[in-house]
């Protein structure tokens, strides 16, 4: 059975504990980069990435998009949604169904109402 991960802020991702989920606490993004590439080889399915450490790592997020394991997904953290979740979600029905059915053509916006750049 797969394990599932938890990285981010401390104080964003303690709770997580309680719920049997592994966490990872990190206080920069390169630590977060760090633990992602380390972790993502040890048997966890699903890694779950505070969206603030998610807007500095496009790239390394993106080296896993294809692959069955692990899959990485952007989760609010503590200041909560920068809108990146969801502007994936966006970019995954459009893809899969060639049409943009849930904002319809509008950007999807964050918790400010500010749009997202997809």
């Amino acid at each position: 059975m797969y394990k599932i991960a938890v990285i981010g802020g401390r104080e964003s991702i303690l709770g997580f504990k309680a719920l049997g989920l592994e966490v990872f606490p990190c206080l920069s993004c390169e630590e977060a980069r760090e633990t992602l590439h380390r972790i993502a080889g040890e048997g966890y399915g699903i890694i779950y990435l505070t969206e603030g450490f998610c807007r500095d790592m496009e790239e390394d997020i993106a080296r896993y998009r294809y692959m069955r394991i692990p899959a990485v997904i952007p989760i609010p953290g503590m200041h909560g949604s920068f809108g990146i979740g969801m502007t994936n979600v966006k970019r995954c029905v459009e893809c899969a169904v060639g049409a943009d059915i849930l904002f319809g053509g509008q950007p999807a916006e964050n918790k400010n109402g500010e749009s997202e750049v997809t």
